[in-house]
């Protein structure tokens, strides 16, 4: 990763949007700059298998790792609620996601429900419960890494990103700087 940020790609990337690179397509077809770009790390695969072929979750995934990755991947944005544990993130303002590795019981679940009240909506994902998911009427449960592997789309050999919903990087001037931040808050 390093290389890419400080030796190739990216410096060349600045220079065709600078335009200042009049190389290859940039000068057969008289580019003068313009546009962007962003880039992304990507991080470790959130399942693995285990000895037995088993999907699990990574041992590289932390606690915060894992809410993070199960947001995206539930469409909520994480926001993690330093007043309750069961607020991880939320997509909308009643509809809120709880990530857990932890087995829950009825009597469990039932407490979260209480806390959680009749008037806001919880999914809770964690490995495995052992309750009738149908018994909360504010709480829906999904097991992990089940309903990760759901979203998985499988025998495709396009991995395209959709960027066409990214909202626009605003910045009075060229982010130059920010862009090639090596401490990881790079868009």
């Amino acid at each position: 990763m390093e290389n890419i940020v400080t030796l190739s790609i990216i410096p060349r990337l600045q220079r065709i949007v600078d335009g200042t690179d009049q190389t290859g397509v940039s000068k057969d077809v008289g580019w003068q700059g313009g546009g962007g770009f962003r880039y992304y790390r990507l991080a470790p695969s959130m399942l693995e298998k285990d000895k037995w072929g088993q999907w699990v979750i990574s041992k590289e995934y932390n606690a915060s790792m894992l809410s993070e990755a199960m947001c995206k991947h539930m469409g909520f944005t994480y926001a993690p609620n330093e007043n309750y544990y069961w607020m991880h993130g939320q997509s909308t303002e009643s509809d809120y996601i709880y990530v857990t590795t932890n087995s829950l019981t009825h009597d469990h679940l039932r407490a979260i429900s209480e806390e959680v009240g009749p008037n806001q909506t919880l999914l809770i994902c964690c490995k495995a419960y052992n309750a009738n998911p149908d018994a909360f009427d504010n709480i829906t449960l999904k097991k992990i890494p089940q309903a990760v592997l759901k979203k998985c789309e499988w025998g495709k050999d396009d991995y395209s990103l959709n960027v066409t919903n990214l909202n626009p990087v605003k910045t009075s001037n060229p982010p130059q700087l920010d862009l090639f931040s090596l401490n990881g808050e790079e868009d």
